[in-house]
């Protein structure tokens, strides 16, 4: 089995759309970024990169090639999972912690976990956590959002 962490954050900003695990969520600000800016999505494909050993997310999807502009990140997260699977590995787990003030994404949660098993990733094998940051920080002042991501990979048939 192999383990990867991940990170990622946004900024959040009036009029743009608030994509985060691929599901559009209501709100007055939504995030920036060369993608769809999914920070969640982000987070977790750069955990399953790390699990495999093969750098980060911007090796894969740099964010100066024109290709990946306003790219569906959960798309983008199943290339890795077929990566990963041509490797051997499939993803049995990953946690998260989606750190923001607002808005609060409890009820979004499943229909996250729909979305982002697009990928390729069964809902049952994904937890997602909301937690504030305390208005502390550019989370807590409503400035952005970040995401930390831990991934199991197990072998294919083991």
């Amino acid at each position: 089995m192999r383990v990867g962490i991940g990170y990622d954050s946004h900024r959040l900003v009036e009029g743009n759309r608030f994509i985060l695990g691929g599901v559009n969520i209501p709100f007055y600000k939504g995030l920036v970024g060369h993608s769809d800016a999914d920070v969640l999505c982000h987070a977790i494909t750069d955990a399953i990169i790390g699990a495999l050993g093969k750098g980060d997310i911007g090796r894969y999807f740099p964010d100066t090639d024109p290709k990946w502009k306003d790219a569906d990140s959960v798309l983008m997260m199943g290339q890795i999972v077929d990566m990963a699977l041509a490797e051997g590995y499939r993803v049995a787990w990953v946690d998260t912690v989606v750190i923001i003030e607002k808005p609060k994404i409890n009820p979004f949660i499943d229909a996250m976990k729909t979305a982002i098993s697009r990928a390729g990733i069964a809902p049952g094998s994904i937890n997602i956590k909301a937690k504030t940051n305390e208005k502390m920080g550019f989370t807590g002042r409503e400035e952005g959002v970040a995401v930390h991501a831990i991934c199991l990979l197990e072998p294919v048939g083991g």
